[in-house]
Formats: C-alpha cells, sequence, structure tokens
C-alpha cells in the first residue's frame, strides 16, 4: 500500500477561504491545499460583487472587515502586482417609506455625515428620481475589490511558503488513523493531524465524509447581471447604490452596470446558475428606482453564499472530532474580511492567542466557535460538532 503524503494541515478547498488561511498557515508549517474544481475559486469567490463596506454584516463581520482594511488598502510588499482596492463610494438610499428604516441603519453602523436630499443625491447619482428616492446616506470609506487579484496573492504566497495546490483534487474519503486525518482524493492520499474544512457550501458534506457531525450551515443562491450603461453618461465615478432594505444594488462594473435583486433562495450545493424570475426581478427593481428600461443583459450569473443561522462564520476545531477544523459560512462577506478571517482561523487552527489587534476589535473564538451549536443530547439531535 502507497504511503500518504504527510503534511501538518490540510485545507479543502481553494476558494477564498481557503487560499488565506493556507498563505497563513504555510508560515508555521506543510500545507497541501486540495481543490475539487480545475482552477482555485470557482465556485463563491469567482462570483463575487466584492464590495469592501465596514457597515455591511453583523457586529463580527463588521469588526472583521475593519481589521482587513489595512492589509486591502495596503498590501504586504510582493503581495500583489496591482492595487487590490479601488475607491467606491457606497450611496444607501431609501424611500420616503423607508425613512425609519435609514435611521435604523445609521444608528446601527455608526454611518456619520448627514443624511442626503433629492437633489444631493442625483448629483451623486443622475439616474435615480427624486420621486422614487427621498433620502440616502453615503459611505465614502467604501471601495472595490479586485477579488481574483486577492486570491491569486494568497494562492502566490501559500506555494512561496510550501504549501502544495492539488487542482482536479475531489475529496473521495476522510479518515482518522492514530492522531492522523487521511484524506482521499483517488489519485493521492493526504495525512495530517488538522483538517481545514474550508469547503464553501460542501462543508457539511466533506464533515459527512470525515464522520463529523454538521452545523447548521445554509447555502443561499444570489443572481447578479451585467447591462448597458445609461446613454451619455459617465458612470465611472458613480458610487456603489444599495436598497437600505437590500432589496436590490447597482454599480458601476467595467463600463456596465452590475445589479442584483440581493436574492437569497435556499439551495442545495451545486453550480448555481441564475434563473429567469429573479433576472426579471432584478430589471423591475432597478426600474422603479430609476426610471429606465432594462434594455439588454449582457451577461448574467449566480453564485451561493453560505450562511450559518446568527450569519457569523464557523470557525474552530470540532468538540467530538480531534483535528477537524471549520472555516466555514462566511456568507456574502468572505471576500472584504478575508485577510483577518485567515489569521485568526489560523491562529485558533495552531492553538495560539488571537492576534492582539483582533482582540482589540472584540473579536474572540467563541463567537465563531461551532460549539455554539451544541445542544443536549436531550434534545434529540447530534450534541455538538
Amino acid at each position: 500500500m502507497v504511503e500518504p503524503t504527510q503534511h501538518d494541515f490540510i485545507v479543502i478547498g481553494a476558494g477564498m477561504a481557503g487560499a488565506s488561511i493556507a498563505a497563513e498557515l504555510a508560515a508555521r508549517g506543510s500545507v497541501a491545499l486540495l481543490e475539487a474544481e480545475p482552477h482555485a475559486g470557482y465556485h463563491a469567490t469567482g462570483r463575487s460583487a466584492a464590495l469592501f463596506s465596514e457597515l455591511y454584516g453583523n457586529a463580527v463581520i463588521r469588526a472583521l472587515t475593519r481589521a482587513s482594511r489595512t492589509f486591502l488598502f495596503d498590501p504586504p510588499a510582493g503581495f500583489a502586482e496591482a492595487p487590490l482596492v479601488r475607491p467606491r463610494p457606497c450611496l444607501f438610499i431609501a424611500r420616503a417609506d423607508q425613512a425609519e428604516a435609514l435611521a435604523d441603519f445609521r444608528a446601527r453602523t455608526g454611518l456619520a455625515g448627514a443624511t442626503l436630499d433629492a437633489a444631493q443625491i442625483q448629483a451623486q447619482v443622475p439616474i435615480l428620481t427624486p420621486d422614487r428616492v427621498a433620502a440616502a446616506a453615503l459611505d465614502t470609506g467604501s471601495a472595490d475589490i479586485d477579488v481574483d487579484g486577492l486570491l491569486q496573492g494568497c494562492l502566490r504566497r501559500a506555494r512561496q511558503r510550501g504549501a502544495q495546490l492539488m487542482l482536479d483534487a475531489p475529496v473521495r474519503a476522510i479518515s482518522r488513523h492514530g492522531g492522523q486525518w487521511r484524506v482521499d482524493t483517488g489519485a493521492t492520499t493526504f495525512a495530517a493531524p488538522v483538517v481545514i474544512n474550508a469547503a464553501g457550501a460542501w462543508a457539511n458534506a466533506v464533515a459527512g465524509l470525515a464522520g463529523v457531525a454538521p452545523v447548521p450551515l445554509q447555502p443561499l443562491r444570489r443572481t447578479a447581471m451585467l447591462i448597458d450603461a445609461p446613454a451619455g453618461l459617465d458612470i465611472a465615478a458613480w458610487p456603489a447604490v444599495v436598497d437600505v432594505d437590500e432589496q436590490f444594488y447597482f454599480k458601476p462594473d467595467a463600463g456596465l452596470l452590475l445589479i442584483s435583486p440581493a436574492d437569497e433562495h435556499p439551495s442545495e450545493p451545486c453550480d448555481a446558475q441564475p434563473e429567469e424570475l429573479d433576472i426579471a426581478i432584478a430589471a423591475d427593481r432597478f426600474e422603479r428606482a430609476t426610471g429606465l428600461a432594462v434594455q439588454r443583459v449582457r451577461h448574467r450569473w449566480a453564485g451561493l453564499r453560505v450562511f450559518a443561522p446568527d450569519r457569523t462564520p464557523v470557525v474552530g476545531f470540532a468538540a467530538t472530532s480531534p483535528g477537524f477544523f471549520w472555516l466555514a459560512g462566511q456568507g456574502g462577506y468572505g471576500i472584504q474580511t478575508a485577510p483577518a478571517l485567515a489569521r485568526l482561523a489560523a491562529a485558533l487552527a495552531c492553538r495560539e492567542a488571537l492576534p492582539s489587534d483582533l482582540l482589540a476589535l472584540g473579536l474572540n473564538a467563541a463567537a465563531l466557535s461551532p460549539a455554539r451549536f451544541c445542544h443536549p443530547i436531550s434534545e434529540g439531535v447530534a450534541p455538538c460538532a
């Protein structure tokens, strides 16, 4: 029998989560990074709208985003060949009947600055009509993220530090022998004391192969499409526009407009595809806000965003399966939080103290731990992942 290839860590999934933690772990030990698809980042990572905003998400997500700002805006020397971000203000808009929602949003996120009136909104985005958009708040600290630049930088750093990246390597079986996990891809078997489950929508399937109890993760499909920019208007400097109740958003994208209905449809893990109804809803919501008709859809796609019930990532060792580490449930925030989340996860996987800057932002292991989903055996469900 061929002996397995020995490593200190096996990372399953080479999307943003897997690539970023592999880069961190490779500075501490040997890493095998396994990806089922022919190239890294095929699913959620490659389909992200990728807007950096410290106002998105719950308190944990906002803290992780703030902790990622320095890396994204000023990456380490040699990490990327071009800037990872391009400033893109974000305009949170509200109809007259959404005034309370806008006030609540500002209070929850601490967004400063005056509320914009209809004239000021039109100065920012002239297609937003006063009878459809009554007020808005402007976040000047947001930015577009170069997703591929960030992903390739993580992969390059991981390889430079000695990580082994295996593409077209779907996991067939996972077993535990003598304190080691063995991961079989059909072509090769890898062994390590620690397995990092960064498989995105397939995270519970990977756990099942390992005999590890699942955690409550739900993939949610989101749709996006590209349409022509309004004739005669220069949209390059427009902010991203987000409905304050997140019913839709749009933003400039390489001379076109990217629009989405911000939909969240429960889905099984799959190669997500857009549905015609969601494309129609996106067009309708855009048309209602702008008074413009969507004449042609240049491109359409969908991706799966994976959430835990509390919309906080699941990061940490499984309580009843030694060496099995969860890194899942980043939802729609996995790109903008990747630098900080990778540092946090790598520290936990190596049983180190969390970095002081993350602790200073109020982050802690308990808030992300899979143990938060443990249940008493009397409830008739798995006691703990």
